[in-house]
């Protein structure tokens, strides 16, 4: 379904039946929610399934298919400006962690989001450093709530 780390026809169906799906919070887990982000060359509003991985109080999205996900490159095109949506929207500021800070919330995601397992060539269960060798391949974002207005 992600040839070279990109969705085919069947993924993309899936991916937009999960966002509607996470979005609207229907039997789905409460750290299941839909990304909102402009398109960087569309300029529509682009629906992502992600799954946040809570770490030190706080929250973070990983990408699972590396640096290539365009969600990836919508989100930084976007100075980081997205909004998150399950039942309300949160609008929020998703902050690009650098590799060194990335390998703990790494493993953390991999132990909450058993969908990305087959993604992530490193075991669940492995030690930080083996999370700290890969951690250049896959982008990390702080969830940061945005301040209500305009």
């Amino acid at each position: 379904m992600y040839r070279g780390n990109r969705p085919d026809g069947l993924a993309r169906f899936l991916n937009a039946v999960a966002a509607w799906q996470f979005s609207s919070g229907l039997l789905s887990r409460e750290r299941d929610t839909t990304l909102l982000v402009e398109g960087r060359t569309s300029g529509k509003t682009v629906s992502v399934p992600v799954v946040i991985a809570d770490y030190a109080g706080e929250r973070y999205l990983v990408s699972m298919l590396g640096e290539d996900a365009n969600w990836v490159h919508n989100v930084r095109h976007a100075g980081g400006r997205a909004a998150l949506k399950r039942r309300d929207v949160e609008q929020v500021s998703l902050v690009d962690l650098p590799a060194d800070e990335r390998a703990p919330i790494l493993r953390r995601y991999l132990a909450v989001a058993p969908g990305a397992r087959p993604h992530i060539s490193v075991d669940r269960h492995a030690p930080l450093a083996e999370f700290a060798a890969i951690a250049d391949d896959y982008p990390v974002f702080r969830v940061q709530r945005r301040p209500k207005g305009p």
